[in-house]
Order: C-alpha cells, then structure tokens, then sequence
C-alpha cells in the first residue's frame, strides 16, 4: 500500500486496559459506582472528545450508573487520569482541558429517547460548564442557551510556568466565536481556583462565518464568511501575549451557502449525520510540523497558502475538486472519472496532510498524491486508480487530519500517523510501465526520504537495469537534479525559488483518468504590517508572486559560455589572468574534497585520479556563479552558510554520477584490470559503456559537471568495446572526448600491429595541435615522426618569404645525392637560426633540420617498399 497509518494511539488498547484495572480495584475495595468504572457491555461510549495542542487526548464514556465520565490520556507518559464525572445521563458535545490540567470546559446537552441526534429539542438546554479540576471543586455555567456551543482552549506557545489568566473559545451555532479570559489563583497549596468567577471579560473573536476550522498547533483560526455571495478565507492568529490579529483575507471562487454550517478540528464532530458525507462539500484544515496549516481549503506550508475544495457530488460517474495554489498565483480544477455509473460513491473525499504532499482519497476508486511545494506539472504528483490494493489501503470510516501527519479516527478512536510506504513506491518504481507514474513515484520516494542513502541505492540500482525505461524524460537527469534538490532544501526556505526541482520543464501528455484545468486567481492580502516567523516566509513569498519577473530559477547558461571562453583560450595557448584561474581551480579542489570527505569508502571506478582540467575548470565556474546567484537571493542567510550549500549541492551532483558508474561496476563484476587491452570486450563491459554515455548525454544538455577521469574512462571503455569506425564516429560526434590521460595511454598499451596503427594515427590527426605534438612523441614509429616533422616544418615556415639564394649548395659528408631535399633542408637550418623561429620552436626541443630529413627518408623508403 503507497500510505500506512502508524498507530499512536488506540482507545482500545491504551485505555480499556487501564479502565478494566480501575474497576478490579473499586470492586475489591468494595466501591459501587461513582468510580472511572465503565460496564463491559457499555465500553461503545468510550469515544475521543479531543486532541489538545500538547498531544493530550480527552475521552469520555458513561459508567455503570450512566454519568458521563471524562478522562485523559497523556502522549508523553502515555498514562491515564480521571478529570471529572457528572452525575446525570447528559450527551457530551464538546470538551477542553488548559495545559495545566486545572480547568475543564465541557459543552453538554440532554436528549430525549426520541430526539433525532443533529436536533435539540424544545425546551432542552446546552449547558456550557467550566470546572475547577485541580481538585475538584466549583463549577461555573458560562452558557445555558438552546444551539450548539463548541469549547477550545487556547495553548500558549510558552508552558514553562503555570498561567495566571488562561483564554477560552467558545463557538457558537448561531456563527459567532468569543474569547473568555480566565483567571485564576493558588489556594492552599496547589489548590487552583477561578479568581472572580462572577466576572469573565469577554470578546467577539468572529460572527456570520460559514464554515470554521481550528489550528490546534500553530494556534490558529480559520473562517470562512460570505461577503455579497461571495466566500472569503480568513486567519485569526492568537499570541502567547493574549493578543489576536487577522492575518490576511483571501477571495474563493467556491460556492457556500449561507444557511450552512460546519466546523473543523474543533473535537468530535459526532452530531453531524456522517452517512451524508458524500452529499455535501468537504472543507478542513492540517497543519505539520514545520509550523506552517494545510486546508482541505487551506494549506499555508512553509511559505505557501493553498486552498483545496471539494463541492457536493454532482455525478456518479465523476468527482472534482479544486486547489487554489495561492504562492503561484493559479488553481487547479482536477476531474477524476470514477468508473462506470454504477459504481456508487457511499464516502467523502477524504484529504490527508503528508508534509509536500496532499493526499486526496476517494475509497474504492482513486488515490491522489498532490505535489504542494511543486505544483506546477502533474507529473510531479502521483495519481492512483483502479487497483484494489492502493485505493482500498485506508479505512472507510470518516478520517480527520490533524498537524504532524497525524491522522484520526474518530469511529475506531485510533489516532494515527500518515506515512508514505516507501518499500511501496520503490516496488511501484520498478514494476510500473507508465512515465508520468515513474515520475510521481521517483519524487515522492525522494522528498519523504527517512534514509536517503538507502533509497537512493535503491532507485539507482532501478536505474542501471531500466536505463532507457522512460520516453518522455530523461531518467538519469530526473535523478540527479531532483536528489541534489533535496540534498540541501531543508537548509533554507526558498531553495524551491532558487534551485531546480527537476529536469522537466513542460508536460504535455494526457494521465488517464483525470483531467485539469488552471486559472489564475488573486493573492491573499495581508492585514498586518509587522511579520515574523510563518508569516513573514508568507508574505515574502507573495511578494515574490508579484514582483519576481522573471523567475529567480538558478541555471548554468553563463557558465556555460564563460567555460566555452577559457577551454578555447587554452587551445590557443592564450590565457586570462592567472590569478583568476587559480582561483576557478582552487574552487573545484574545494568541492572534491567536500565530496572525499563526505564518502570515505574506497572506489572501484578509476576517479579523480587525473587533473582533467576542462572538468575541474566547469567545476570552478558552477561553484562562483551559483554562489554569486544564493548570495543576490538569499537575504540574511551567513555568506560562510550559503559557500557551504554551493559546495554541499555540486558535491551532490558529482556524488549521483560516482554512485551509478560504482553500482553499474559492481554489479557487473567490473575492475580497473578491464582498461588492458589484451582481450575482448564482454558484454558487462559494454553495458556498462551504454550506461556512461547514457550518463554524458544527460549532464550534457544540463551543462552539468562531471568527475574528473569520467571522460578518459568512457573513452577507454568505447575504445575497448567498438569497433573502429564506430569509435571514429563517437568521437567525430563529440560523444568520446580524447583526453590527454586516454591518448597516452593507448600510445602506451597498444602494440604497432596493423591494426593498433590505424588506430593511433585516426587519434593524432583528431587531437589539438598542443596535445598531439606531445602524444607523438610518446610513440616510437615512422608516422609519428612524419607528424612531428609535418609540424615542424608548418612552424618554421609560418610567414616565410622565399629569398634569393646561391645555386651552390653545400654538401655535409654523408649528405644524400637528392638536390630538392637539400635545398629544402637548407631552408629550414637557415629559418632554425633565426631569432624568429627560434621563438617559434620554444619548448620543443628535439626536433631540427636533421629531424626532418630523416622521418622525409624513412617515410620515402617506406612507400617504395625498399
């Protein structure tokens, strides 16, 4: 299954126990009832009331004599306590505790048999109670009213010292939410009691809202009011210093009626009739642990604000659903087809808060990971249909997301937390034959990572045995950008701005079963002046939306001719100030030493053990203009921190490279023994030669570095394995680069058979004039020395003006009977002499007149077979 629900907690394993304990005890010590006690055939009362900010979970239940019995279980200790029992048959609407577990506010109702469980009846009241619970003592009605109240008390953010003054939410059916001070006082001891009990200042936090959801860990409140018929989203933060502020206000294009009512997160919503869920809009709230809300209309995460609605069903044959991505200033209208007419929709959507990700789950039909932090294409997200095992893999009872992933159910009284199954998704990776999933799963796989390097060992050995699996993208580049990505995003927020998420840029192609459309919408607008934390990410983020044109993305164009620039310079023997090379190299060495230090095993693939200076130069350039590109970007983030993220991700990206050569080497059972030339290439060896060019064409339309020895290794490797005119043709194509480190040593480990000759010579003519002049010298044969005097001669003769000259020629002893070679060499003595050509032939000694004429006799000899 892609999703598991971990148990956190269940009513019937952490409390049953202890209840059934609480009876043994009252019955041997003779007690009859009053107690925590609860009948065997009575524990169906047992249901979760609420789960506070700190972790704590209220539960009720009615004991043998029918009183309603509150109880706690603390997340920490994972203990159990009694809070409080009221002593008549009342139904239990709402209930909180404050974090010092002195006071307990309860929201009650009497029903009649008769009564329908949505309904009061005439004349029934709801009594809203707080009560002193440490120890039990006074209780206090703050409400007796026929509607609805909801209870909530509020967290401060600070729990190091017990308050004097706690704050009450009380929210009521009739659409108005007010705030109560509270305070209180220390008695006897550690007796608390309220403080003016006759006089609770009160405040109006919110009226004529439609629709509400509380933020249990970020304190929070969201609301949603109607404004001429038309929906608007609205924040309400409530501080440690007892102050609240509207954050923003946002416009929804949904459609609400004003006769509605539905609250969120603000305990068990038991009242409302769940058998209907599927008629009705599905509207809530998730918050994680990165401070930041997700809605089911609403997900501020990290620095993003989205919005995901749900309207009643129209059709048995589809669904919709819509998510206003406000930190990208558009929406999303997904339309998923369910099948045929006859296949019933009995639940709701239910939406899930996964960290990046949304899930959103229809049972028995379609299963939807939603990409939050990367919505833009929606083949970075995951659609599942059709298969029992994924779209059956949660219960079908209604699930609440809370903060934390955590996920609860009400029904069952489990709480849980949501995880993406990642044996899962790494088996989903290998057998599905679909790009658009392979995609999903790759990038869930790597942004819910809990052991990186494992599931990176993983996808890369799915990788070497599916190289050329996908059409539609690029697997090997995919791999690369998204893994160095995520190898630095959690270093700062707004890598997402400033970094590539992936290789894939446009996707055109269908996904069977759901279609979308996008539109823009207006952003939030901010109601405060003065931000920090979560909200001052928020609003920078916004304001990047309308500001940031164009986009801040990083990419390696102006490395890319800046290298170009230098690598042509080198050919010419022509170079820049040294000291600014230097310091390109010194760049390089840096990040090949962050990348040896982050991975001590030894390797069995000949890296880095060359200079390769076209690499390191590649290198060098990448780390100066993505430093130069964070630091422009990344305000307030220390010069020495953001030097470290630049040589953390290109080490990664070196890193992904080294990975897939040692994974594909070890698999095929391949050693540095394999580059002697003495045998056949095998198949592994090939295979493996696929793979690096597989690996040169991703990184090359990237402009990406590689390690240095990466080039000479392929280069052997394709020398090893084609045969010549295909191996001429890799070369003439740029695919196989001759690397002085390759060239020297085929001159060195190839004999001069026929064949080896054709060879060498195919490679001199194609090296640069610098490198070749050198590879020459290094084989001992007629045709390099014909090369080297080629050379020699153009050289000396680069600007010669033909002078008059004596018809008399001197003969040296032994000097051949043969007058136009004379003459020419005599040319050439008189052309070394000069100060000119003296210039011209520095740094390659060895090389004269006398050179010259003998490679001209022994070329001659040769081609008259004597």
């Amino acid at each position: 299954m892609a999703l598991r629900l971990v148990s956190d907690f269940d009513l019937r394993k952490d409390v049953l126990p202890w209840l059934r304990s609480q009876r043994a005890a009252s019955a041997a010590a003779g007690a009859r009832g009053g107690g925590p006690g609860v009948l065997e055939n009575n524990y169906e009362s047992l249901r979760i009331l609420n789960v506070e900010r700190n972790g704590n979970i209220i539960y009720t239940y009615k004991d043998d004599k029918g009183n309603v019995v509150f109880g706690l279980y603390d997340c920490r200790t994972r203990q159990n306590e009694h809070l409080y029992t009221f002593e008549k048959d009342l139904h239990v609407v709402s209930c909180s505790v404050n974090s010092e577990r002195t006071l307990l506010a309860a929201s009650l109702v009497h029903f009649t048999k008769e009564r329908r469980k949505n309904e009061l009846q005439p004349g029934s009241k709801c009594l809203t109670l707080l009560v002193e619970i440490h120890p039990v003592n006074n209780v206090k009605v703050l409400k007796a009213v026929d509607s609805y109240i909801w209870v909530q008390f509020l967290y401060p953010h600070v729990e190091s010292h017990p308050l004097a003054e706690n704050h009450l939410l009380l929210i009521s059916e009739e659409k108005y939410i007010e705030k109560i001070h509270i305070q209180v006082t220390q008695e006897d001891g550690n007796r608390v009691v309220l403080k003016d009990s006759g006089h609770l200042p009160r405040e109006r936090v919110a009226e004529d809202f439609v629709w509400a959801q509380w933020d249990m860990s970020e304190q929070r409140l969201y609301y949603i009011d109607l404004k001429k018929s038309r929906s608007v989203l609205k924040c309400i933060q409530f501080s440690a210093d007892e102050k609240f502020n509207l954050m923003f206000e946002a416009p929804l294009d949904i459609t609400l009626s004003d006769s509605g009512f539905k609250l969120v997160n603000f305990g068990c919503d038991d009242l409302q009739d769940q058998e209907n869920l599927s008629k009705h809009l599905t509207l809530c709230v998730f918050t994680n642990h990165t401070g930041t809300t997700f809605f089911l209309l609403t997900k501020p995460f990290k620095r993003t604000l989205c919005v995901c609605y749900s309207p009643k069903f129209d059709s048995w044959e589809k669904i919709t659903y819509s998510v206003f991505y406000f930190h990208k200033g558009h929406s999303k209208t997904f339309t998923a087809a369910l099948g045929s007419v006859d296949s019933h929709v009995t639940k709701g959507l239910t939406f899930l808060n996964l960290d990046y990700y949304v899930a959103v789950y229809l049972p028995g039909h379609f299963f939807h990971l939603l990409n939050i932090q990367h919505p833009d294409l929606i083949c970075h997200s995951l659609f599942l249909t059709g298969n029992n095992e994924v779209v059956d893999m949660l219960p079908h009872s209604p699930l609440q997301s809370l903060s934390g992933s955590l996920v609860l159910d009400w029904c069952s009284g489990k709480l849980s937390r949501a995880v993406l199954n990642q044996s899962y998704l790494l088996q989903f990776l290998w057998n599905t034959q679909l790009d658009y999933e392979k995609m999903g799963a790759l990038h869930c796989v790597l942004s819910w990572g809990r052991d990186p390097p494992f599931l990176e060992a993983k996808i890369i050995q799915w990788i070497s045995e599916n190289i050329s699996a996908c059409h539609s993208f690029d697997l090997i580049q995919e791999f690369i950008i998204a893994s160095s990505y995520w190898s630095i995003y959690p270093e700062t927020s707004n890598m997402d701005k400033l970094l590539p998420y992936s290789s894939v840029l446009a996707w055109n192609t269908e996904i069977p079963g759901i279609t979308l459309v996008t539109e823009e919408i207006p952003l939030p607008f901010m109601k405060v002046h003065s931000f920090k934390g979560y909200w001052e990410k928020l609003n920078s983020n916004l304001e990047y939306i309308k500001y940031s044109k164009p986009p801040w993305l990083y990419n390696n164009s102006m490395v890319q001719r800046e290298w170009h620039s230098l690598i042509s310079e080198e050919k010419t023997g022509r170079r820049r100030s040294m000291v600014y090379v230097r310091n390109i190299l010194d760049n390089a060495m840096k990040v090949i030493s962050n990348l040896e230090a982050r991975n001590l095993e030894p390797r069995l693939t000949p890296l880095f053990q060359e200079e390769d200076s076209p690499q390191r130069l590649l290198m060098g350039l990448m780390v100066s203009e993505l430093k130069d590109h964070l630091l422009r970007h990344l305000q307030g983030v220390e010069k020495k921190k953001i030097e470290q993220m630049v040589l953390d991700y290109i080490s990664k990206l070196l890193d992904v490279v080294c990975q897939i050569l040692e994974t594909s080497w070890r698999k095929h059972h391949l050693h540095p023994s394999v580059l002697h030339f003495s045998r056949r290439a095998s198949a592994a060896e090939f295979t493996v030669f696929h793979i690096m060019t597989r690996i040169l064409e991703a990184t090359t339309s990237l402009f990406l570095p590689l390690p240095p020895g990466f080039h000479t290794l392929h280069t052997l490797l394709g020398v090893h394995c084609l045969p010549l005119h295909n191996l001429l043709h890799y070369i003439d194509d740029g695919v196989l680069l001759l690397t002085e480190t390759a060239v020297t040593r085929l001159m060195k480990d190839l004999d001069n058979s026929e064949k080896n000759e054709k060879l060498k010579f195919s490679i001199i003519v194609r090296l640069p004039p610098l490198i070749g002049q050198k590879i020459c010298r290094l084989w001992d044969h007629p045709m390099s020395s014909n090369i080297i005097s080629r050379n020699h001669v153009k050289r000396l003769l680069l600007n010669y003006k033909k002078q008059p000259r004596s018809s008399m020629i001197d003969k040296s002893p032994g000097s051949v009977e043969f007058l136009p070679l004379n003459y020419f060499i005599e040319i050439l003595t008189d052309r070394e002499s000069s100060s000119e050509a003296l210039y011209a032939l520095e740094g390659h000694d060895n090389v004269d007149a006398k050179f010259v004429e003998e490679a001209a006799l022994k070329h001659t000899t040769m081609l008259l077979g004597l």
